[in-house]
Formats: C-alpha cells, sequence, structure tokens
C-alpha cells in the first residue's frame, strides 16, 4: 500500500512537472522582430539595388555554410546570437521569399544597413529601408499573418514577442560627421543635436509599442571613434577619435533616459537598454582579456587599422578571426558579437536596464505559468 501511494507520489510530480515545463516551452516560443541598421541586418539589403550590402566574400567566412548572406559580419551576428539563446531559429529578412507561411510565425528582421533614426541618414546609400518603413513593413508582416492564424492570435504573437532595434550610430557616422560642414553639423550644435535624434527616437519606440511590442531590447550606438574607420580617417596615434566618443557619451545616457521616461509613461518595462557602448569599450580598453590580439585593427579591410574602404574578396584577411576584436572597418566580429550577447544575456545592471535578457525571459515564463 506504502509502496502505491509512493508510485502515485511521483507519478503525481512528473505529471505537474512536464505540465509547468510545457507551459514554460510554450512561453519561451516567442516571435523575434529586429529593427535597425547593419549591426542587425540579416540580409534585407541583399533586394535592394544599394551599396550598402554584404553579399559577397569575404562575409560569412565562418557562417555554417561558409557564404555570404547579408550579415555584416565574418559568420553570426547579434540578433543570431539572440535567437540561439532563446531556442528559436534564426529570423529572416523580411524581403526574402522563403519569409512565407508557418515561416512567418518565428517573426522577421526588418533591419536595413545604412539607415539611422533620422530618414536623411545614409542617404549616400540610396535604396535602404528607413525606419518609418521598417515599421510599415511590420504592420503589412501582421497582416499577412492574420491572413494564416487569425486577427486575435496575431494580436497575441506580437504582444508576447521579443524585439530587438538598434539605431542612432549612423546618424553620426553616416550624417552628421560624414562630411566636413555636414547640413546637419551646421544646422545642430552637437549637444542639440543629440537632443533632436533622441526626441525623433522616442516617437518610433513609441509607435512600436502602438503596434503591439511589448518587450523591446534597445542598444546603445557603441563607441563610435574606436572603430577601425574612424581611427584610420581621424586618429593620428591609434587613440579613439575624441568628436565621435563625445556623441557616443552625449547620446547613449539621454537614450536610457528617455527609456526610462517611457517605460514610466506606460506603467510598464516594454524597453530595456542594453549599453553595448559599456560592452564594447570593455574589449577595446582590455582586448587581451577577453582573448583578442587587437581592437584597432579589422580583419577584413586596407590601409590603416584595415579601415579604409569596403571588406571585399581584394583586402587583406585575417586567418584567425576568433582573436579580432572587429571583423571589418565598422563591424563587430563574430566573437566579439558573442560577448556582447552574454551581456545582453546575463549582464548587470552596468550593462543592461533595469535587468537583462535571462530576467526577462523568467519573469515572462513565470507570467505565462
Amino acid at each position: 500500500m506504502a509502496s502505491s501511494k509512493s508510485s502515485l507520489a511521483i507519478l503525481l510530480c512528473v505529471t505537474i512537472i512536464a505540465v509547468l515545463s510545457s507551459f514554460v516551452l510554450e512561453a519561451e516560443a516567442r516571435a523575434f522582430f529586429v529593427f535597425g541598421d547593419s549591426l542587425v541586418d540579416n540580409g534585407n539589403n541583399n533586394f535592394l539595388a544599394t551599396s550598402a550590402r554584404a553579399d559577397a566574400p569575404p562575409y560569412g567566412i565562418d557562417y555554417p555554410t561558409h557564404r555570404a548572406t547579408g550579415r555584416f559580419s565574418n559568420g553570426f551576428n547579434i540578433p543570431d546570437l539572440i535567437s540561439q539563446a532563446i531556442g528559436e531559429e534564426a529570423t529572416l529578412p523580411y524581403l526574402s521569399p522563403y519569409l512565407t507561411g508557418e515561416r512567418l510565425l518565428v517573426g522577421a528582421n526588418f533591419a536595413s544597413a545604412g539607415v539611422g533614426v533620422l530618414n536623411d541618414t545614409g542617404v549616400q546609400f540610396a535604396n535602404i529601408i528607413r525606419i518609418t518603413q521598417q515599421m510599415q513593413y511590420f504592420e503589412q508582416y501582421q497582416q499577412r499573418v492574420s491572413d494564416i492564424i487569425g486577427t486575435e492570435e496575431t494580436q497575441r504573437l506580437v504582444n508576447q514577442a521579443l524585439c530587438l532595434i538598434t539605431l542612432g550610430g549612423n546618424d553620426f557616422v553616416n550624417n552628421y560627421y560624414l562630411v566636413p560642414f555636414s547640413a546637419r553639423s551646421r544646422q545642430f550644435a552637437l549637444p542639440d543635436y543629440v537632443v533632436y535624434v533622441i526626441s525623433e527616437y522616442r516617437k518610433v519606440l513609441a509607435r512600436l509599442y502602438e503596434l503591439g511590442l511589448t518587450r523591446v531590447l534597445v542598444t546603445g550606438t557603441g563607441p563610435l571613434g574606436c572603430v577601425p574607420a574612424e581611427l584610420a580617417q581621424r586618429s593620428r596615434d591609434g587613440n579613439c577619435a575624441p568628436e565621435l566618443q563625445k556623441a557616443a557619451s552625449l547620446f547613449n545616457p539621454q537614450l536610457q533616459d528617455m527609456i526610462n521616461s517611457l517605460n514610466s509613461e506606460i506603467g510598464s518595462t516594454v524597453f530595456i537598454g542594453a549599453n553595448i557602448r559599456q560592452t564594447n569599450i570593455d574589449f577595446i580598453n582590455n582586448p587581451g582579456r577577453y582573448g583578442f590580439v587587437t581592437s584597432k585593427v579589422a580583419c577584413c579591410g586596407q590601409g590603416p587599422y584595415n579601415g579604409i574602404g569596403l571588406c571585399t574578396a581584394l583586402s587583406n584577411v585575417c586567418p584567425n578571426r576568433d582573436i579580432y576584436a572587429f571583423w571589418d572597418a565598422f563591424h563587430p566580429s563574430e566573437r566579439a558579437n558573442r560577448i556582447i550577447v552574454q551581456q545582453i544575456l546575463s549582464g548587470s545592471t552596468e550593462y543592461m536596464s533595469p535587468m537583462n535578457l535571462s530576467t526577462i525571459m523568467a519573469l515572462d515564463a513565470a507570467a505565462n505559468v
């Protein structure tokens, strides 16, 4: 009799665990949406007539297929690694002809290399998907999904989704500081320009919330003056370019303040600040601690710091990408991206505010049990 009761208790425990596990898995099986620039573009620009493309070798040299995919990386980029961390397949570019049927339910990547918060950023790249168009595509996406699973389920899918947005760097590199005496630099002093960009960014984030997104990771700009391209053009001694560093130091704190204000206005933690600038500075200031031999010279490129021009089949390419913090003149290597994503997943409030992605996932899973 005691044995029967014991077996029954074990069976009951196993059943409860199984049921709870299924709820947690259901909570974790969430769609993932990506908006922004080349740091997170998975290949949308492959389908556009633009010079801002990464669809030719040696891009993708360390990707599983060893082929260029449109990612500005030697391998995986930040969205790929976040998808892996949450147990989902990588989102496809929204313009991909393969993004149909059930693959739509995984989410979509709307990002486009060259874009910024402002619509006049990246004009030299011609045909890119500006952030306003990315959000219009997101509305179109919701209609396409509604045709498959209905309006109510589509709203649920979007409300429970995770979102990543990366914007801001191009508004300085490919706008304000693009050329001497640029239109924006003549219109605004740098502090006033930062305030203006932040005010426009707030409208973008508010619109994403209006469109149904309730968990949005918002990244900082990175240390703009420390990338190989800027070292090659602006640095005489190998130190980070001070004017671009000042822009980043003004932008990131104001971005976090704006996020806090929006969350307070909404009454919920919708937007999470991921201060990538801090993470990059860690391995730029002390590359050896992270296993890098250099954080100044790009793996792929030419000229000083391999920071001049594009990464092409004719460029210098390092034999071991894992020991370079930068893959090309502007973009981190896959290994650097892994460090960044690890901080997004489990970083302290020095990196993530008000909480990291692991905490978000755990809270959301518990809420859905």
